[in-house]
């Protein structure tokens, strides 16, 4: 053994209490993502059935003694606060319908009914239990890819899909659109919420478009595959309520300006609680930056947004670092990044110091 039993149930405490903030619930494989012993990428191609070649048991990225340590501190977590069990199950959907997704290599009844448990606050009521084991249970949608490779070719015809074509992963197979029974779909572009929104609740049948974009080596979503009858009768509905939902547009801007200067204002005051000594305004303005809506900076992510201790000062020290230290004129002068950084911290370090009222 070579870890630290200690630590190990700390961490799996901390990231089981995580998740069940977050999502209401918690299984054994979500528990296991948030310790980053299982990707997230992976669990959602096995899914998604992309990758449904192995069990997802075989996936995790832990030796078998901490893994057991991992689900015995899980459980007895659960036991200590009282949480309720809610069995769920994990499906894909094919062409075929939906699956049932492979969890163990044996089937083991006992293993495979522990990865479906998730557990639930004890008071959450009956009707909002049967509503989170539906989500828990309902399957992903079906997933379509637009091909980039020249050398694709369906398993079933043997036709050449070129880049640009849609194609579908039955397993690791691509099939063209004929072969997957997806050939009578209409591709519908994202970019309009309400259209797509309404266009997949209308469509019987609707499979979600991905395309891989190398630079940002990750799939995207470019849009919805739907029947023709779904697309006219979204484009109606649309165009009734058009004037309705560009008001509700304009309040909903208004209201997210209100709710972005208040998360300013609580971020500047947390920044002053721990720099005292930073001039008000300076504050306001690192607040403002980190906070920009879109902008994928910390005070967006989900802890600087809770005013977590560290992400605030994330923030602090990325300002400090543009505005009181050389490093733009270091990176402009061709300095490696990883250098220009060494190089000024410690004028990072004195402005921070100055700034909590540390005494050099």
């Amino acid at each position: 053994m070579n870890y630290s039993v200690k630590q190990l149930r700390e961490r799996v405490l901390a990231a089981a209490e995580k998740v069940l903030k977050r999502n209401g619930s918690v299984g054994p494989l979500e528990l296991i993502q948030e310790l980053d012993f299982l990707h997230w990428r992976v669990f959602e191609s096995w899914r998604k059935g992309v990758a449904v070649d192995s069990p997802i048991e075989a996936r995790i990225q832990c030796g078998a003694e901490k893994l057991a340590d991992v689900y015995r501190f899980f459980a007895e977590w659960a036991v200590e606060k009282g949480l309720k069990t809610i069995e769920a199950e994990y499906s894909r959907r094919s062409v075929n319908g939906v699956e049932a997704l492979p969890l163990t290599a044996d089937g083991n009844e006992e293993r495979e009914s522990f990865y479906r448990t998730h557990y639930a606050p004890a008071e959450l009521s009956e009707k909002k239990s049967e509503r989170l084991q539906q989500k828990l249970t309902k399957a992903p949608d079906l997933v379509v890819f637009i091909t980039t490779s020249n050398d694709a070719k369906c398993s079933e015809c043997d036709a050449e899909i070129v880049p640009g074509e849609f194609l579908f992963l039955e397993g690791h197979l691509p099939l063209c659109m004929s072969c997957a029974d997806l050939d009578h779909l209409t591709f519908l572009p994202s970019g309009d919420t309400a259209m797509t929104r309404r266009a997949k609740k209308h469509s019987p049948l609707s499979a979600v478009v991905m395309k891989f974009n190398r630079p940002r080596k990750r799939y995207e979503r470019q849009g919805l595959l739907i029947t023709d009858a779904a697309l006219a009768q979204a484009e109606d509905d649309c165009i009734a309520d058009a004037d309705q939902r560009a008001a509700r547009r304009v309040a909903a801007a208004a209201q997210r300006v209100v709710v972005d200067q208040k998360l300013v204002e609580q971020m500047s005051a947390a920044i002053l609680e721990q720099f005292p000594n930073c001039p008000a305004d300076e504050a306001h303005q690192i607040a403002a930056h980190a906070a920009v809506r879109g902008s994928g900076r910390v005070g967006r992510s989900a802890a600087g947004r809770e005013l977590d201790p560290k992400a605030i000062t994330l923030a602090v020290i990325a300002h400090v670092r543009h505005v009181h230290t050389n490093y733009d004129s270091l990176l402009m002068s061709g300095v490696e990044r990883g250098m220009a950084r060494e190089q000024i911290r410690g004028q990072i370090d004195t402005v921070l110091n100055a700034w909590r009222g540390i005494a050099k």
